[in-house]
C-alpha cells in the first residue's frame, strides 16, 4: 500500500498560546482532557499517551495518534503554551487547535501550518 499524499495531505501545525492565568498551565490532569478532547474534535484517533511535570510545574504532553503525533509543552513563566500537531488524513487541526485555545482560555495565539510530504 502506498500513500497518495495529494489525497492524505500531511500538515504540521504549530500553535503559540498565552493565558492569563497560569493555573491552567501547571494542571497535568486538564491538560491530558483537554489533548485528548482536542483529539476527537478533530477525529484523530489516540494510541498511546504521555506526561511529565517538571520541578517549575512545567507540563510536556504527548499523544500518539494513528494520524501522527499531538504535543503541548507549557512554560508558565512565560504564561504560553506550545502546541505541535503533525497529521495526515482526515484530521481537522483547526477544531484540535480552537479545542485546545478555548480549553487554555488563551489570551492571544499564533498559529501556522506548513504542509509536508509534497513533491
Amino acid at each position: 500500500m502506498t500513500l497518495d499524499f495529494v489525497q492524505l495531505p500531511m500538515r504540521l501545525y504549530t500553535m503559540d498560546s498565552w493565558v492569563k492565568d497560569t493555573a491552567v498551565l501547571l494542571d497535568e490532569n486538564a491538560l491530558r482532557t483537554t489533548l485528548r478532547a482536542a483529539a476527537d474534535a478533530g477525529s484523530a484517533t489516540v494510541l498511546a499517551e504521555e506526561f511529565y511535570v517538571f520541578p517549575n510545574g512545567a507540563v510536556t504532553g504527548v499523544l500518539l495518534l494513528a494520524q501522527s503525533h499531538l504535543s503541548i509543552h507549557t512554560w508558565p513563566e512565560l504564561s504560553m503554551a506550545n502546541v505541535d500537531l503533525l497529521s495526515y488524513g482526515e484530521v481537522d487541526g483547526e477544531a484540535v487547535l480552537a479545542t485546545i485555545r478555548d480549553a487554555l482560555s488563551a489570551d492571544r495565539t499564533s498559529v501556522s501550518c506548513v504542509l509536508r510530504g509534497l513533491r
